[in-house]
């Protein structure tokens, strides 16, 4: 007749075990983004890298001096403003395209206003089917190459 009424003098330990074990995986989970970002770290460079997000500008010169960006006609100082926001928005590549008849002088103002602008990196489009042959001026001087 005391079944029912007895004390229960031991511990369960069960449930204490269950709520530990959470919060260890709770702590494991945000321990890393913790770490991460207060640790700063150089990292060193690879060439076998996966790529990053980033932002992509097509940047067009025409013969006949318009600019482009991202097909569309824009001022200069246009094409500076949205260089900044893009680069205030992370990390920014500059796509540089030019007619083979556009000055060597324009493409490298396009470059430096890039540059100018803190984006450091950009590529020019090549045409690979266009491929000049050697300087024939170098030819027959002992050098195949251009110098």
């Amino acid at each position: 007749m005391r079944g029912d009424d007895d004390v229960i003098a031991d511990i369960n330990i069960t449930p204490f075990v269950d709520i530990i074990l959470v919060v260890l995986i709770i702590f494991m989970v945000t321990a890393t983004k913790i770490v991460e970002t207060s640790i700063k770290v150089n990292l060193p460079d690879a060439a076998s890298g996966e790529a990053t997000e980033s932002t992509s500008l097509g940047v067009t010169l025409l013969t006949d001096g318009r600019v482009l960006l991202d097909g569309v006609d824009v001022t200069a100082d246009a094409l500076r403003e949205r260089l900044r926001a893009e680069k205030a928005k992370g990390d920014v590549v500059v796509l540089i395209a030019a007619d083979e008849l556009v000055a060597h002088g324009r493409v490298v103002w396009l470059m430096d206003l890039v540059k100018t602008e803190g984006i450091g990196k950009f590529a020019i489009n090549i045409d690979k089917a266009k491929i000049l042959p050697p300087d024939p001026a170098s030819v027959g001087k002992g050098s195949a190459e251009a110098p």
